[in-house]
């Protein structure tokens, strides 16, 4: 198996998609924040000195999606038709459902994942003063297509 981000030396290469075709592509992730019963309340309830959490979440999610080409050193920067970040309430936590849209040369599955982490991220930082036996989980990439213009 060929690692693509090594070049004939082994070295960190960003990968030259310059002959691939645009394509519209989708990538949906997930992560999953597993929190108490009354973090949950407090959530629904806005009742967090922080704020809204989900709101602040959605957006950290999707600023972040726009911002993976800084975080992770060998993406690409692609410019985003979309990025969604939705959230469902669970008994014992939020899951997080992250899409990220492009029409481009190479994939959103990193965006879509990035998305999804810092959403998570988002709620435990605003939630940790109240619930310390949070765990972030679940994060993975859960489909990627691909669609000739």
């Amino acid at each position: 198996m060929n690692l693509t981000h090594t070049d004939d030396q082994g070295r960190a290469s960003m990968v030259d998609v310059s002959a691939k075709p645009a394509m519209a592509r989708e990538a949906v992730a997930r992560a999953f924040v597993e929190l108490q019963a009354e973090t949950l309340r407090l959530i629904r309830e806005n009742g967090l000195k922080k704020g809204d959490v989900l709101a602040v979440a959605r957006i950290a999610g999707i600023q972040a999606a726009k911002q993976t080409q800084m975080l992770i050193p060998l993406c690409h920067q692609i410019a985003l038709s979309k990025v969604a970040v939705d959230f469902e309430a669970k008994p014992d936590g939020i899951l997080i459902t992250t899409t990220a849209r492009t029409i481009a040369q190479t994939g959103v599955e990193m965006e879509a994942l990035t998305a999804a982490s810092v959403a998570a991220l988002t709620i435990y930082d605003m939630c940790k003063a109240v619930d310390k036996a949070m765990r972030i989980t679940e994060v993975s990439l859960l489909a990627k297509t691909k669609t000739e213009l």
